[in-house]
């Protein structure tokens, strides 16, 4: 089966919905099984739990069938999201456009032209969509 991946930001934001609702989109459109993933920095020190984030993507679409909430903690953001990714073994990550400039940010110290979409497929095998804030 499909699996997507989406990480969000916890409180939602208005980013954040945009990206889950293109996520469920897809999800529905593949008849996929979607992972919902927020990171948790360490540094932070915000306790976000699995119960949370659900409680509030339920409160904003409903409830959703076929749906796993995960929350890692971590130290960079971009490198927990890649090892969810991974663990998951996804077939789609769907990222706003905000995520994929820190992205760009952080692989641009690695190349010098980082085209995150690229990168991703390069090293997970996925197909990524970038979603941009409404």
């Amino acid at each position: 089966m499909t699996q997507v991946v989406v990480p969000v930001r916890y409180p939602l934001t208005k980013h954040s919905k945009a990206t889950l609702e293109k996520a469920l989109e897809i999800a529905r459109e593949e008849n996929a099984l979607l992972t919902i993933l927020h990171v948790d920095l360490y540094h932070e020190h915000t306790h976000v739990t699995r119960s949370k984030l659900k409680a509030a993507v339920e409160s904003e679409f409903g409830r959703l069938p076929d749906v796993r909430y995960s929350v890692r903690r971590g130290i960079l953001v971009e490198e927990s999201i890649l090892e969810e990714i991974a663990d998951e073994e996804a077939d789609i990550v769907v990222i706003g456009k905000k995520q994929a400039s820190r992205w760009r940010r952080m692989i641009r110290r690695l190349v010098d032209d980082p085209d995150i979409e690229q990168f991703l497929r390069d090293q997970l095998s996925c197909d990524v969509v970038t979603v941009s804030a409404p």
